[in-house]
């Protein structure tokens, strides 16, 4: 592998997802535009005592469609959702592995917290049974490198591999990296995305803790309303997506789907705050900027936003300010939306799923709307997409991603 001299071009071959809203691709994309929520109350643990009980999990998921039964038993959830993401992005990309192409393909992933899932299990179990009755899997179900180290193996994948740790940025930085070693470091072919399974206890005490997620208990389906008034915090969810890149000749030679081409890359801190933006949103401008730099575009050649918008107080106002600061009149123009009213907020995999539904929108036509949007917020004062998808011809994506410790990644995605 070398460093190209001049940069290549990067398609999207292949995609999938498992959300709360499906355990495909599909099933995601139905939901997504039809406007469902998948958010419900938590069933993983009791909630008694919680101030929060509604979470957006994984509803029926088999993962020994995926993986040999007995590896399930030693996958953390987050694992398992990203070696069955993984395997069927890759199965969506139609490639072949082989030797030649083996080492220059690689997996690049992300996720905030890693194994949670099982930490919490064996915390309880070594509190309650002794040291003796720890999972002899524990430690590799736990690490979080071991998600894109079980898809490589799984697909002999031989390039990188490397897992990314930038909280709510993550699964936009993983796929900014692979986009890079494609275009400048000489590799054919990356799988990158995130993945997340953290609908625990301790997760969603600390969250509360924070003051940082919804308590609309009663309505969960409603709890998620990105830029809406009454908004009251995020709601967890969890799942995966995973994109296919590949260079853009290559896809071309064999006859590839192309779902869209990838051009954008842009990363900042903000160097201000432990968990808050500042409120001129000066990192996520930056990030917007740099994306738009890196793709070689103007502002108004950007035609939809897949937002970050949580559904907390300041990331709502403050990302709108950075879009209009970055847009100006353009801004008016765009149309926007939070899917994570829909999934809820996947954390480390937020970036690797709304990437995937960033290319679906350009495929597709459709742009999923921003659901429970009944009030807007005086500060919020954008086309939103509220509640309805919209059937447009989308040239160009912008896909924003903003985490704690003032991480921020943007991705541009444009028709091919």
């Amino acid at each position: 592998m070398a460093r190209t001299q001049t940069p290549r071009r990067v398609a999207v071959t292949g995609a999938s997802l498992v959300t709360p809203l499906g355990n495909d691709l599909a099933s995601s994309w139905q939901g997504l535009v039809a406007g469902q929520s998948g958010i419900g109350p938590i069933t993983k643990f009791d909630t008694t005592g919680h101030k929060t009980t509604i979470a957006g999990e994984i509803k029926d998921f088999a993962p020994e469609l995926h993986m040999d039964k007995k590896a399930v038993k030693r996958f953390d959830p987050f694992i398992q959702y990203a070696v069955a993401v993984g395997k069927m992005a890759f199965a969506d990309s139609g490639l072949v592995m082989d030797e030649e192409l083996a080492p220059l393909a690689g997996c690049s992933m992300g996720c905030g917290l890693g194994g949670l899932t099982s930490i919490s299990t064996n915390c309880e179990i070594l509190m309650n049974k002794g040291p003796d009755r720890v999972s002899p899997f524990f430690i590799p179900m736990m690490i979080p490198n071991m998600a894109p180290g079980q898809v490589a193996i799984e697909l002999g994948l031989k390039g990188p591999n490397l897992m990314v740790s930038t909280a709510c940025a993550a699964g936009t930085h993983a796929i900014g990296w692979a986009y890079q070693q494609i275009r400048d470091n000489g590799l054919e072919v990356m799988l990158a995305g995130g993945a997340e399974a953290v609908i625990t206890a301790i997760t969603v005490a600390g969250f509360n803790a924070l003051k940082a997620i919804s308590t609309r208990n009663d309505d969960p389906a409603r709890a998620s309303r990105p830029f809406d008034r009454d908004r009251d915090g995020f709601v967890i969810g969890e799942g995966a997506g995973m994109l296919v890149l590949e260079e853009w000749d290559r896809a071309v030679a064999r006859g590839a789907k192309i779902y869209a081409e990838l051009v954008g890359f842009g990363a900042s801190g903000d160097a201000y705050h432990m968990t808050a933006p500042p409120d001129d949103g000066e990192g996520a401008v930056q990030a917007m900027r740099t994306a738009l730099e890196d793709a070689a575009m103007r502002p108004d050649e950007i035609d939809y936003i897949n937002a970050h918008g949580t559904s907390t107080d300041l990331n709502d106002v403050i990302e709108t300010r950075a879009i209009k600061t970055v847009f100006g009149d353009h801004a008016r123009k765009l149309a926007i939306s939070s899917t994570k009213s829909m999934t809820g907020h996947l954390l480390g995999a937020a970036g690797g799923v709304e990437a995937v539904i960033s290319a679906m929108v350009i495929r597709e036509g459709i742009i999923p709307p921003t659901i429970n949007l009944d009030n807007p917020d005086p500060e919020c004062d954008l086309d939103y997409v509220p509640n309805k998808a919209r059937q447009a011809k989308v040239r160009a994506v912008l896909s924003n991603s903003f985490g704690f410790g003032g991480t921020n990644g943007c991705l541009i995605f444009k028709a091919v």
